[in-house]
């Protein structure tokens, strides 16, 4: 999209990629001085379990609240107004559930998995954290897969770029960065800029909350999301918005998002102990409820913006049809192009870069990790050791990075981002839920359960737009993953009782 043959110009300047660029190489720098701090595959994964409450929260948040995060909510609340809040509170009250009573949290931290396919096999036997380790690395390499796009179309949108050529190199080289501190510093170096990354961004969402309220008026917001949207605009139940099934489907990822996803699950297993833990998640349901709904109140910011101006109206809010995905996801940077002074915005997008770096880092340590920890380092009957894992989860950390900026270049997203994450993580998830809860709480879950539970996440992929385009079908995500999840908790209880284990497999000794 090119704004300025819209007559609109970016307030992003020299200025700003002088603060954008120095503040990035300074996050690198410090990345890869943390190398010196780690020794072992332990001090790599799980940052030598010694994670306190603060810090932790921080981190969590910071990995959780990263430019993907702020591009897909602005997104939900660009075309869902201010009934996209249900998705934030869903996550807080989860969160807080989770925290207050330990749940599936605190007793993989008692058993000091670094992973939760580790727990797979210690409760289901080696076979399964094969093919568990498998899917969870599958479905989460899928799921960051739109993250660099996320990221570019944020930069196109923010600096007014148009040279898809430039932009590819731009997001490239972001990447390599990433790559560079997270394949030498591991799971320490994610920690501490993590911290920075969540300092900076926290400051930099509210000062552009408090401008986008004093740029377009609280009265002004309200008035205009009613005219647009509507009671669908402030009722999620509303048949004409998101609809019960999608809010049912929301508290199921509220419980994904701090308790089943590995990125969530592997801070647990970095803390220093079982009261951190509890602590840690009561703390960040806090943290959970903001980081949705500042970015979504920027979505429809975005929104009341954009009514109001002609030419850009007729691009993201066209009359004859539904405006496309990624235009919908450029609606929040054409925004803040628009009501941040220069200077101020190059801090804001330098902050968010570091956000996108700051998730890319934790998801390529956590997939890296699953990959060498759970499917490759298992097929060794005598192990690995710490140096050989250490050498092939850096490889594997490169591995994913080729991968990822080879699928955003490609994919056809054709559903909202976090549609498109939601359904993607549910291959891995719908058999999670069911592997954990009933693993830990019920004696009689057997092994031949745990793998058609498994097997039964793979029905998730009928939520892909591109996939429902080749059967000929279109069902809501929500309805998808609400069915798969049912099914797999189905295949989980009768195929437990039908065929139960005689004997539960010997733990292997890592």
């Amino acid at each position: 999209m090119d704004l300025n043959a819209l007559g609109i110009e970016t307030h992003f300047g020299r200025l700003d990629w002088c603060i954008v660029i120095g503040y990035l190489l300074v996050i690198v720098a410090v990345g890869v001085y943390i190398k010196r701090y780690v020794s072992n595959v332990t001090d790599f994964i799980v940052a030598g379990r010694g994670l306190k409450t603060f810090l932790g929260v921080a981190t969590m948040i910071g990995t959780e609240l990263g430019l993907v995060t702020v591009m897909y909510s602005a997104q939900k609340g660009f075309t869902g107004g201010f009934a996209a809040f249900h998705i934030a509170l869903a996550s807080a009250v989860v969160a807080l559930v989770v925290g207050l009573t330990g749940f599936i949290v605190v007793p993989l931290r008692r058993m000091k998995v670094m992973t939760i396919p580790e727990f797979y096999e210690r409760r289901f036997g080696h076979g399964v954290r094969i093919l568990g380790g498998i899917i969870l690395a599958l479905s989460g390499i899928l799921n960051m897969g739109m993250f660099l796009k996320a990221g570019s179309i944020f930069v196109m949108g923010v600096t007014g770029m148009t040279s898809e050529y430039e932009l590819k190199i731009i997001m490239s080289v972001l990447l390599g960065m990433v790559l560079l501190y997270t394949a030498l510093g591991g799971m320490v170096s994610v920690v501490v800029l993590d911290y920075i990354q969540f300092v900076v961004l926290s400051f930099a969402l509210l000062a552009t909350s408090v401008l986008a309220i004093r740029h377009l008026g609280w009265h002004n917001i309200i008035e205009t999301v009613s005219e647009l949207q509507g009671e669908a605009g402030f009722n999620p139940f509303h048949s004409e918005g998101f609809g019960t099934s999608y809010v049912i489907w929301m508290f199921f990822l509220g419980l994904v998002n701090c308790a089943i996803w590995q990125t969530a699950v592997i801070r647990a297993c970095s803390a220093d102990s079982i009261r951190t833990v509890k602590r840690l998640y009561t703390f960040a349901s806090v943290g959970f409820l903001i980081r949705f709904l500042i970015p979504y109140f920027f979505g429809i910011c975005a929104l009341v913006f954009i009514a109001q101006n002609e030419s850009l109206k007729n691009v993201f809010l066209p009359e004859a049809a539904k405006a496309e995905s990624d235009v919908t996801l450029m609606a929040m940077p054409v925004f803040l192009s628009q009501i941040l002074p220069a200077g101020l915005i190059g801090i804001i997008s330098a902050g968010m870069l570091a956000a996108f770096m700051s998730t890319h880092d934790s998801y390529l340590l956590c997939w890296s990790s699953v990959l060498t920890q759970d499917v490759v380092a298992p097929c060794f009957k005598k192990g690995l050791s710490s140096k050989a894992r250490l050498l092939l989860t850096r490889i594997f950390i490169v591995a994913i990075g080729i991968f990822i900026l080879v699928w955003g270049l490609w994919y056809d997203l054709g559903q909202d981002l976090w549609d498109y994450m939601a359904i993607s993580g549910a291959i891995y998830f719908t058999g999670a839920i069911a592997l954990l809860v009933f693993g830990i709480y019920w004696k009689r879950a057997s092994k031949v359960g745990a793998y058609l539970a498994l097997i039964c996440g793979f029905g998730a992929l009928s939520g892909l737009k591109p996939v429902q385009a080749l059967l000929g079908m279109d069902v809501s995500s929500a309805i998808v993953g609400l069915i798969v999840i049912a099914l797999a908790i189905v295949l989980m209880v009768v195929g437990s009782l039908i065929f139960p284990d005689r004997g539960r497999a010997p733990e292997r000794k890592e």
